[in-house]
């Protein structure tokens, strides 16, 4: 038995926040309904690196954090797809959506009237900013999240502009934040059978992981700011040029930063008066690179990483995407999750699991995204609509 095993979860969100959510419960088990805009369904199946993909409705956006769902359209603007919506309500334990604050409402379709034909429903809104607030009606983009978030103030280097993240960051955290929440309630829900209304703020849940900057500045009073691949807090941390390739290296203890400069030749850095004690270094901390950087000139990147590693020095290669994937490290441990001949696209599809394993099993989605309403009937016929019900739906531009 999988540890969502009979949780049903009605997904009508759309590009990635709520999507990465539900995806996260479906790997876990639970019988996720997609629930999509008759025609056009989630905009993700339009955005990919591969236009041929985006044509036929299966962008590798999409293809990212949608197996194993079911995809059912349904134009919940009508009162006939209203009520079939609030039919699959009374089937489910779990709602989600990410649609700006009052569009529910407006459609009839709010926590408010959901909990009346489900009392024990837990709900969970994903938006930019919140329910309320004097933001909350604005439109929420990833980037415009790191931006307000402080997280792009943080990131780049002193000399240089602001930088984004280089992927959605705000919309992924968003996402696990809104699939914490859920499995909490989940767990209560269990014991008490009470629901619950969630509101996840992405503004809020990208700021609450920067914890570290933000306690810096509400307990010691000091701004953050961008410092590029140095952590200010110790040296020798941060990146450094090699004879092949860039290294991390972190040796943040005094043990270990003697152990690095006998490994690369440089002993006597240890007994440097700028450089013996750990608040001399992080003065001092430009003159150790180049020094060390010197040093690492002899070999590439992952002989050191091999070697500071061995010795307790914590290391690591900087890799390109297609680099990790393809590392052991990975690859033993099945991340990757693949589909033969997925329906609509035509070829295999390699997805990424959940990031973590399970004595029980390992937690992954069970089938192939689907294309856009593939299982509408079959999902109505579970709820005991016939076939002449359900062609009139079609009929009526409803499914």
């Amino acid at each position: 038995m999988r540890l969502l095993d009979d949780v049903r979860v009605l997904d009508l969100t759309n590009v990635l926040a709520g999507p990465f959510c539900c995806y996260q419960l479906a790997t876990l088990g639970a019988d996720v309904i997609k629930i999509e805009v008759p025609g056009s369904g989630d905009l993700a199946r339009e955005l990919g690196a591969d236009p041929r993909l985006n044509k036929r409705q299966m962008g590798t956006s999409f293809l990212a954090q949608n197996a194993g769902k079911r995809s059912v359209t349904l134009n919940l603007k009508s009162a006939a797809g209203k009520q079939v919506f609030q039919r699959l309500v009374a089937t489910a334990q779990v709602v989600v959506e990410n649609f700006r604050p009052g569009v529910m409402h407006r459609l009839g379709l709010d926590y408010q009237v959901l909990r009346q034909a489900n009392p024990a429903l837990i709900y969970c809104a994903i938006s930019g900013f919140g329910q309320d607030g004097p933001l909350k009606d604005n439109p929420a983009y990833d980037q415009i999240v790191q931006g307000m978030a402080g997280v792009m103030s943080v990131t780049g280097t002193r000399e240089g502009d602001p930088l984004r993240v280089g992927y959605p960051i705000a919309d992924t955290i968003g996402g696990l934040t809104a699939a914490f929440a859920i499995a909490a309630a989940l767990v209560r829900r269990g014991r008490t059978g009470e629901g619950e209304f969630i509101d996840v703020s992405m503004l809020e849940a990208t700021l609450v992981t920067m914890g570290w900057q933000v306690s810096n500045y509400l307990i010691g009073g000091v701004e953050p700011q961008r410092a590029g691949n140095e952590n200010l807090t110790a040296s020798p941390s941060g990146t450094f040029a090699t004879a092949d390739g860039l290294l991390n290296i972190a040796a943040n203890r005094q043990e270990q930063f003697e152990t690095l400069c006998r490994l690369i030749g440089r002993a006597e850095l240890a007994e440097d008066q700028r450089f013996r004690h750990r608040e001399n270094r992080l003065v001092h901390r430009g003159a150790l690179k180049a020094e060390i950087e010197t040093a690492l000139a002899s070999r590439s990147a992952a002989a050191w990483a091999a070697m500071l590693n061995a010795a307790g020095v914590p290391a690591g290669e900087i890799l390109s995407v297609p680099e990790i994937l393809a590392h052991p490290q990975v690859s033993e441990r099945g991340l990757v999750k693949r589909f033969a001949e997925t329906p609509g696209v035509g070829q295999d599809v390699a997805v990424v699991r959940a990031g973590f394993r399970l004595a029980s099993g390992d937690p992954h989605p069970l089938t192939p995204p689907p294309e856009i309403g593939a299982q509408t009937e079959s999902v109505l016929k579970e709820l005991g609509m016939t076939d002449d019900e359900i062609a009139s739906l079609r009929t009526d531009d409803v499914i």
